[in-house]
């Protein structure tokens, strides 16, 4: 694949044309010359777009697809299609299908039906078996397959025991644990934040406590094992301050949040719309001021869409039995925009790609290419059109956004 993108500001600070506006020459998917002007000697495909930047591929570090199982939920093949849109060259994809990804040979097949595509997809082992929070998995089988991490998802480690043994054991290895942040017994049958809008609205809450008390568990178990721990999708003030206090410790933990947690209210539900039910839920405005602190200061690692496509039988059902979730890829980049600047929305795009074992290439002559093209300013109101899921289920339906992308340049393919 041969292509010249023609005057793209470069937004990577890793690279010496970092802030600078240049042609950029692509040839056999290596970026072979970068310049003021190149000149098109080998009539090679050109991309002109407005106000053109290009940053290095960006990352996810959360994403469910559906398949194998829940096909009518998502694809791999389209969901690929909707991250490369969507401008994520690199995505780690998570077990909660059915059968749940816990053998090596469910990994191995992941990796078969995202071969030759534009993106790279990373597969999350399953860290119990069955993530029924019983027997740990086989977590180096899994590792030798290709997993780049474990998690249950959004099922939290009952066992404080299970979660020391998988830490102890997956050191031996350089193995990555996800803990979902969530006491089950404090949380109940919460469905929405704890505060003024649950009581008004009359549903029953989840209190930021059952949030606060995993973390300081799974942080004093990290403290006593070692290894590495990651703690998906916090969103609580506590949260934020358990995990920069463990830092200062110099505890081997990472976390991430989700980016609709980052930009709306639990009040967003006044009106018992089921794409806000959420897990963790929407919390309040000092919860975010918070977060968004967190973000800033380098407490929270990365942002993730925290993808999850579901039906509209899955969403269109009575509040208390509707599914959690929300798809996020499509509005990633534009809401992020609405909040930070370009550099730093880039910058939390791309930041978690050495945590999850992914290859990161600046933009530089003679490295592979592995870019994200956007224009950062444009504004829209995000509609179902925007939406290229299979689900429909976007909690930032009918909001102003910011921000468009182009497509990606990745794995030696162009996807515009």
């Amino acid at each position: 694949m041969n292509v010249l993108i023609k005057s793209a500001t470069i937004i990577d600070s890793k690279s010496n044309f970092h802030n600078t506006t240049q042609d950029i020459l692509i040839e056999k998917g290596k970026i072979s010359k970068i310049a003021k002007t190149i000149k098109n000697t080998g009539n090679y495909k050109e991309i002109k777009r407005d106000n053109l930047h290009v940053s290095q591929g960006w990352f996810d570090s959360s994403v469910c697809f559906g398949e194998p199982g829940f096909e009518d939920r998502e694809t791999i093949e389209n969901g690929l299609k909707t991250a490369a849109k969507s401008g994520f060259t690199t995505v780690a994809l998570q077990a909660n299908t059915h059968p749940i990804i816990d053998t090596n040979a469910d990994v191995a097949f992941i990796k078969m039906k995202a071969l030759n595509h534009a993106v790279t997809v990373l597969p999350i082992g399953a860290l119990t078996k069955n993530s029924e929070s019983v027997d740990l998995a086989e977590l180096f089988d899994m590792t030798t397959a290709g997993a780049v991490a474990f998690s249950d998802y959004k099922k939290p480690i009952t066992n404080p025991n299970l979660l020391k043994i998988a830490l102890q054991y997956a050191s031996n290895f350089d193995g990555l644990v996800c803990s979902f942040p969530q006491e089950n017994k404090i949380s109940g049958q919460g469905v929405m934040n704890e505060n003024i809008t649950s009581t008004s609205l009359g549903l029953k809450g989840n209190p930021s406590l059952a949030e606060a008390l995993q973390v300081a568990r799974d942080l004093y178990l990290l403290e006593y094992t070692g290894g590495k721990l990651h703690i998906p999708t916090i969103s609580t003030a506590e949260s934020v301050a358990l995990i920069r206090q463990a830092k200062q410790k110099k505890l081997d933990v990472t976390c991430s949040v989700a980016i609709h947690n980052l930009c709306l209210l639990d009040s967003e539900l006044y009106d018992f719309n089921t794409h806000f039910k959420v897990l963790p839920p929407l919390r309040t405005q000092s919860d975010i001021d918070a977060l968004i602190e967190g973000v800033k200061d380098g407490t929270i690692d990365m942002v993730t869409s925290d993808h999850n496509p579901l039906t509209i039988e899955d969403k269109k059902v009575e509040f208390d039995f509707a599914d959690y979730g929300t798809v996020g890829l499509e509005s990633a980049f534009g809401a992020l925009r609405t909040l930070f600047s370009t550099k730093k929305t880039v910058q939390l795009l791309t930041k978690g790609k050495a945590r999850f074992k992914a290859e990161e290439n600046t933009i530089s002559e003679g490295k592979k290419a592995d870019l994200t093209l956007f224009n950062p300013d444009t504004k829209y109101m995000f509609t179902t059109q925007n939406i290229l899921s299979k689900s429909k289920n976007s909690l930032f339906l009918n909001k102003d956004l910011k921000g468009e992308v182009y497509g990606i340049i990745a794995n030696n393919k162009t996807i515009l």
